[in-house]
């Protein structure tokens, strides 16, 4: 975070030529299919353009001007005064232009374009490639839906660090990236008070090691954030990190060296009036803060890349996550496809190492066969070379190549998905239990076969990150769940049979509850779509107990 930068969120004029020659206009970073855009337009756009003006001065010598997006949906080209600034593709990651020699003295003119197009062969999560909400894909989200901001620096800037703590030694290392060559500074402080110090010539990139004063752990429910101030030239940034380590030790998951059963549930990002983006950050925190108040310590999130500013609400709530791309909508029987999805997905893991609640990386979500046509099933190198690159982003975190679905070679994870009712889960659950293996059984059972043959490695991390599903018929308006409950005893009673027997198999790690919240048809959540309680205190309150309950991995 720096000082000097402005804000462009607010009105623009945006037209569309499914809407007409007229421009509208539009609350920015709403997307148009969103109420709070103020236009609500759900059928399909494809094509799309912004146009806003803003007051700027000559940049003075020595100094730069950068044109921040958080996300735009899916390819954009940028204008400014007239003259084409950049383009970037990818619906889900931010991206930044240098517009220095673009800007003039007095009214600067912005335009947007976007394109979006969900029936190509490209990322977009569970955005609906038919005109309406169907199953488990819902309202699309086209054009801009983060943040729109302008940014200064000196010509000699801080690029980006990251920080490698060290939870064992009460440590960090600082990696700092540059423009050109300097000294740097950095000042940490915890809780207001200095508890680190470097500095040193930077040319381009260097590590720097610096011991704590105060060592403070980043654990489940107590976020414990270290403050840290960057100064290199004229350049100032205020970032932060947490004192942390995960990693899996046979088949227990361990943070900060302590067995910690992953008790999730699963968190979709829709909101109903703004879909993709919060209506404000009181909504994001309200999020974590109930799943939370439900005796979840995590969640994964799910077929999206969350914001920023989500994350770091994670952070300071100490509430794990997993880090999931927005697969859905790729053909993984199709190598062609693999370039977008490297190339976004190494965006979204750049931006988002620092967050100590990053717990996992996920990159994919059930390669069975193609969503649209079963009969072709995914290429086993295309999840090979997802897990690959994620190492080589980062060997620091766990990564699971995919969620449910069919594995590749290597994972450090095997994680399976299990809608079915509660003999089928036990028989999964003996199975694992006695013989250590994953039975094949039918789609959403837990086996990694496919074309390739490929069969759980005895002995290897396991995780049930979806399971559940239930839909409560008192409150179900005309959708769907994976199973239907009658009456509040009978909905808590199942959960707690299921959660419980989660909980009780000493070969899991970890568990993710489908879902927090109902999303349009999609109707199995602990709560409703608007957030809203479906159940009693009461209710709630088993529920919470339930899952508070300490893991047979964890004794």
């Amino acid at each position: 975070m720096r000082k000097q930068f402005t804000s462009l969120n607010g009105k623009w004029l945006f037209s569309a030529p499914v809407l007409g020659p007229q421009p509208r206009e539009i609350l920015v970073p709403f997307c148009p299919e969103s109420k709070l855009s103020g236009i609500g337009y759900t059928d399909f756009i494809g094509e799309c353009e912004y146009r806003r003006t803003f007051s700027a001065e000559v940049p003075r010598e020595g100094e730069r001007v950068f044109l921040h997006f958080g996300a735009v949906d899916y390819e954009a080209t940028v204008f400014v005064n007239g003259e084409k600034a950049g383009t970037h593709r990818g619906g889900y990651t931010p991206f930044s232009l240098d517009i220095t020699s673009l800007i003039k003295s007095g009214d600067n003119e912005l335009r947007v374009k976007a394109t979006h197009n969900v029936s190509a062969n490209l990322p977009s999560g569970k955005q609906s490639k038919q005109r309406d909400s169907f199953g488990c894909f819902y309202t699309r989200v086209t054009g801009i839906w983060q943040s729109v901001w302008l940014e200064r620096t000196p010509a000699d800037y801080i690029k980006k660090v990251c920080f490698f703590p060290d939870a064992q030694n009460g440590s960090v290392d600082i990696r700092l990236c540059v423009e050109g060559c300097g000294k740097a500074e950095i000042d940490i402080l915890y809780e207001g008070e200095p508890a680190g110090h470097a500095e040193g010539e930077v040319c381009a990139r260097r590590t720097f090691s610096v011991p704590l004063k105060v060592s403070r752990l980043w654990e489940p429910g107590n976020g414990r954030l270290y403050d840290v101030v960057l100064r290199y030239g004229g350049d100032e940034v205020k970032s932060y990190f947490g004192l942390r380590d995960v990693r899996f030790e046979g088949m227990k998951f361990l943070l900060n060296g302590k067995s910690v059963f992953q008790r999730f549930v699963l968190d979709q990002g829709y909101y109903p009036e703004g879909l993709y983006t919060a209506p404000d950050e009181s909504s994001m925190i309200r999020d974590i803060e109930l799943a939370m108040r439900l005796g979840f310590n995590g969640a994964r999130l799910h077929q999206k890349i969350f914001e920023p500013r989500f994350l770091y609400h994670c952070d300071r709530l100490g509430f794990m996550v997993w880090g999931e791309f927005p697969g859905w909508g790729v053909e993984y029987d199709d190598l062609r496809a693999l370039g977008p999805v490297v190339g976004e997905w190494t965006e979204a893991v750049e931006r988002d190492f620092n967050h100590p609640s990053i717990v996992t990386w996920c990159p994919l979500n059930e390669t069975w066969e193609n969503l649209d046509d079963p009969r072709k099933v995914r290429d086993v190198r295309f999840v090979d070379a997802m897990y690959a690159i994620t190492k080589v982003l980062d060997p620091t975190r766990p990564c699971v190549d995919v969620s449910g679905g069919f594995h590749g070679h290597k994972t450090d994870l095997y994680d399976f998905h299990d809608y079915l009712d509660p003999v089928t889960l036990e028989k999964h659950l003996e199975a694992l239990e006695r013989k250590d293996e994953l039975i094949m059984d039918k789609v959403y059972a837990p086996d990694f076969a496919g074309e390739a043959h490929l069969r759980y490695p005895s002995g290897t991390p396991t995780c049930a990150s979806e399971y559940g599903g239930m839909s409560y018929s008192e409150t179900n308006t005309g959708g769907w769940g994976y199973r239907t409950c009658s009456g509040e005893d009978s909905f808590v009673d199942n959960y707690v049979r299921l959660t419980s027997r989660l909980l009780e198999c000493e070969k899991l790690s970890g568990f993710c509850y489908t879902q927090l919240y109902d999303v349009e048809q999609e109707q199995n959540g602990l709560l409703r779509y608007d957030r809203k309680f479906k159940f009693s205190q009461e209710a709630m309150d088993r529920i919470a107990d339930c899952n508070l309950r300490r893991a047979a991995i964890e004794k």
